[in-house]
């Protein structure tokens, strides 16, 4: 680990807690470790279709991951506001690597780290924030897949009630670590057009300024979703896509090479279910469509579900099927992948209860133009020739793995 910013860190948790009372700290945090081994006798890897922007995790998931994340109430003031701090260190570390979280074994970084001003009356008890922040981020749990994520290094104002809506407005430069150019983002939601019993519609507009660069340029994306809850037991989410240029990251800051000629549609529906105490499930569909300038177009498919039956108040048997396809120039890929999990889940039979401790295994079958796009694009995956499996175009893997959340 860096030891500046491993100092970093350990001076953000003494000033969490140092002078503060213990009662208004909050301490909440994310885990996923295991072991695994593809049944070829060779080390655990992942199946991912190469253009595909996600993958199916169950029994898929090829490193461990954390996050410890600690929220400090500083100060309430007279009128019912709260000033606070939140920080949190994540930690990343890949199957059958040295544990170490650098170099080519892993990372470690700060993807959260900002102070908020809460429960405003003045913004009628919507918020002010400035720091690094996971801000308004929707996913597909089973794949893991973001696919409205305004995460930012900026600031901003949030949920100001004004006639029954709720706006928000961020500024920003940076959306992760791992972004190459500073782009001046500038995100605007609006949420709380009720259409429906328990259905509501939101808003999100996003205009990326152009770099300071000669070959970048400015983007935009649009977002509407809509969100019923109370569906089965869980809820259902639709949401609708369209970005050009920088804007075709769709939340995220894109390629600022790209103009206003490449464009990207998606649509994303899915669904959680918890319809008995002991059923429960997510099931999703996502279609995304890339037009590029001199042949580049590229359209994305993926099908997947995930249900969970528990046999008892503490056992669960847990199986994912996923799929997913995309038309390239060089031909249609298509990945499937099985996964069964018998699990031990002892705080209950839902399917959002954890920790669950799973023993897995996972089978994937994948084209020709699957692996040719691997052996180009990521050489040494589990579908290219190179890999874990050779030239053959199936494999499975067997582990254990736990996964548990808390706040």
């Amino acid at each position: 680990m860096n030891t500046a910013l491993n100092r970093r860190i350990f001076t953000t948790c003494l000033c969490l807690l140092a002078p503060l009372p213990a009662q208004a700290l909050e301490f909440s945090g994310y885990l996923r470790s295991g072991v695994g081994n593809s049944l070829n006798g060779g080390k655990q890897s992942c199946f991912k279709l190469p253009g595909a922007e996600s993958k199916y995790r169950l029994g898929n998931e090829c490193e461990q991951y954390a996050e410890l994340e600690l929220r400090q109430d500083l100060y309430t003031l007279d009128d019912g506001s709260v000033l606070s701090v939140d920080g949190m260190a994540s930690f990343y570390n890949q199957y059958n690597r040295q544990l170490t979280f650098q170099g080519d074994n892993g990372s470690v970084r700060m993807p959260q780290l900002y102070a908020q001003w809460s429960n405003v009356p003045s913004l009628n008890g919507g918020s002010l924030w400035a720091g690094r922040r996971y801000y308004k981020r929707n996913d597909i749990h089973i794949s893991d897949f973001y696919y409205w994520n305004q995460s930012a290094t900026g600031g901003g104002i949030e949920d100001v009630l004004i006639g029954g809506l709720k706006y928000s407005y961020a500024l920003s430069r940076k959306d992760s670590l791992y972004q190459e150019d500073y782009v001046m983002r500038h995100d605007f939601n609006v949420a709380g057009f009720n259409t429906n019993p328990d259905g509501a519609l939101e808003f999100g507009l996003t205009y990326l300024d152009k770099p300071q660069r000669t070959d970048a340029h400015s983007g935009w994306a649009i977002t509407a979703q809509h969100v019923q809850s109370a569906f089965l037991g869980g809820q259902n989410k639709f949401a609708v896509q369209y970005g050009e240029g920088s804007g075709t990251g769709l939340g995220y800051t894109g390629n600022t090479k790209l103009d206003n000629s490449s464009k990207r549609y998606r649509i994303v529906e899915f669904f959680d279910w918890q319809v008995t105490p002991r059923f429960g499930g997510q099931v999703e569909a996502v279609y995304q469509k890339d037009f590029r300038p001199h042949g580049g177009n590229q359209e994305w498919m993926s099908l997947g579900v995930r249900p969970a039956y528990a046999i008892s108040e503490q056992f669960k048997l847990v199986t994912e099927l996923g799929h997913d396809q995309v038309r390239a120039k060089d031909g249609t890929r298509t990945l499937s992948k099985f996964t069964f999990a018998p699990t031990w889940s002892p705080k209950g039979p839902g399917f959002w209860e954890r920790p669950e401790i799973r023993l897995y295994y996972t089978y994937a079958s994948w084209n020709k133009a699957a692996q040719r796009a691997a052996n180009q694009l990521d050489a040494g995956s589990a579908l290219s020739d190179s890999g874990a499996f050779g030239n053959a175009r199936h494999g499975s893997n067997m582990g254990v793995q736990v996964e548990y959340w808390w706040k």
